[in-house]
């Protein structure tokens, strides 16, 4: 499993998938909150959490990232 910090929060991501995650089915129950890389409509492209994802808007910009930093 690897990880990966929000761009957001700062909070260590775990991802699951890879090799390391080929015979280890129990990492499926202990992956954490998970997080995606989100590409926005300026070329700009963020890796963030599931929990500052659902803090963004319907089309997020750039400035609405910066505003969760800013939390």
């Amino acid at each position: 499993m690897s990880k990966r910090r929000c761009d957001a929060c700062g909070t260590h991501v775990e991802i699951p998938g890879g090799v390391g995650d080929f015979w280890d089915f129990g990492s499926l129950e202990k992956a954490g909150p998970g997080g995606l890389t989100l590409e926005l409509d300026d070329g700009s492209e963020f890796f963030l959490c599931f929990d500052c994802i659902e803090k963004l808007p319907e089309d997020p910009t750039r400035a609405d990232v910066r505003e969760i930093v800013e939390e």
